[in-house]
C-alpha cells in the first residue's frame, strides 16, 4: 500500500512531467512552428516562367528565385525534366523536384509557370492563362514558334507586366495588353501588315511619280526690260 506522501509525489511528477518530456515537447513545438511558417502564403508566388518548343528547346525563360537553379546548366536540366514529364501528358498540373508546375500547349509551343510545392495551383493557373491569352492576342491567334520568335519583344513586355520579381502584378489579359500598347480592339502590327503598308506606300509613291511625268509642263517666259534712265521716251 502506498502512503499519501507517495501518491502525492506521483501526482506531482505526472503533472509536471520529466525534463526529457519537456525537451521533446519543446522540439515538437518548434518543428510545428517552422512547418506552419513554411506553409504561410508568400508574396513571391512565381518561381519561374519558361516557354519551350515541341523539341524541348528553350525559347524564353525567367527565374525569379536566385537560389533556385542559379546556373544555366541547372535551369536547362530542370526544363528538360519538366518537358520529359509533361509533353505527352494530358494534365495541366505537375509536381517535380519540390515544385508545383502548371502548363499549357499550343501547336508546337509549351508554356510553363512554376511555384513552390505549397503554392496555390489556382493562382499559378491564373498567371498561365493571363500569359497565354495575352500572347494569343499579340500573335493574332497564331500561337506557334515562328510567330513567337518574330514578336519576342512584345512577349517579354507581357511577361514583365504580369510578374515582377516573382510577385504577380496582373492576371487580367486586357489590362496587360493595354499596358503594352496592345488594345483588344486594335490589330497589332505584324510582319504581314508591315509588308502591306510598305507595298501600299511604294504604290502611292509610284503613282505620284507617273502622274508628274504625264502632267503637261507649263513654261513661264518672263522678259524684263531695263530702262536706261538716260534715254528719253520716244
Amino acid at each position: 500500500m502506498c502512503s499519501w506522501f507517495q501518491v502525492g509525489s506521483a501526482r506531482r511528477v505526472t503533472a509536471q512531467g520529466s525534463p526529457r518530456q519537456h525537451r521533446v515537447s519543446a522540439a515538437a513545438a518548434a518543428a510545428a512552428e517552422m512547418d506552419s511558417t513554411s506553409l504561410e502564403p508568400s508574396l513571391y508566388t512565381v518561381k519561374a516562367v519558361f516557354i519551350l518548343d515541341n523539341d524541348g528547346n528553350r525559347l524564353l525563360s525567367k527565374y525569379y528565385d536566385p537560389e533556385l537553379y542559379p546556373t544555366m546548366k541547372e535551369q536547362k536540366n530542370f526544363e528538360n525534366n519538366v518537358f520529359s514529364k509533361t509533353h505527352k501528358a494530358d494534365n495541366e498540373i505537375a509536381f517535380l523536384e519540390g515544385m508545383t508546375i502548371v502548363y499549357k500547349s499550343s501547336i508546337d509551343l509549351f508554356f510553363y509557370v512554376v511555384g513552390s510545392a505549397q503554392e496555390n495551383e489556382l493562382m499559378l493557373m491564373s498567371v498561365l492563362n493571363c500569359l497565354f491569352d495575352s500572347i494569343n492576342h499579340i500573335l493574332r491567334k497564331n500561337v506557334e514558334r515562328r510567330c513567337l520568335l518574330d514578336n519576342m519583344e512584345g512577349i517579354f513586355l507581357v511577361v514583365d507586366e504580369i510578374i515582377d520579381g516573382g510577385v504577380i502584378l496582373e492576371s487580367d489579359s486586357q489590362q496587360v495588353l493595354q499596358k503594352v500598347n496592345y488594345r483588344a480592339d486594335d490589330n497589332p502590327l505584324t510582319e504581314q501588315s508591315v509588308a502591306q503598308h510598305l507595298t501600299e506606300k511604294l504604290a502611292l509613291t509610284t503613282n505620284v511619280s507617273v502622274m508628274s511625268l504625264h502632267q503637261p509642263k507649263v513654261s513661264c517666259h518672263c522678259s524684263v526690260s531695263v530702262r536706261d534712265p538716260g534715254l528719253g521716251a520716244h
